[in-house]
């Protein structure tokens, strides 16, 4: 489980790219010491072992989402 520290986030160019099966899932929302999160947790592929496991987890707080809200509007060039 991570979160994004927006204070080392960077932009970089990589000479290798690929696009990712999609995979389950689901998110959650919740509020700790006064704080709203969110956090999504992704699902194995099908043929995995145990495809019901959590493979991954992020949460993101109100600044990481207005981060990404203007990174997504920016780079997608979304209005």
């Amino acid at each position: 489980m991570a979160q994004i520290n927006l204070k080392h986030i960077q932009k970089i160019e990589k000479q290798r790219n690929t696009i990712h099966e999609k995979v389950h899932t689901t998110y959650t929302v919740f509020e700790m010491a006064g704080e709203k999160y969110i956090q999504f947790d992704t699902y194995g592929k099908a043929d995995r072992e145990n495809p019901e496991k959590i493979s991954q987890s992020i949460q993101l707080d109100r600044g990481t989402a207005q981060f990404l809200v203007n990174l997504l509007t920016q780079e997608f060039n979304l209005k």
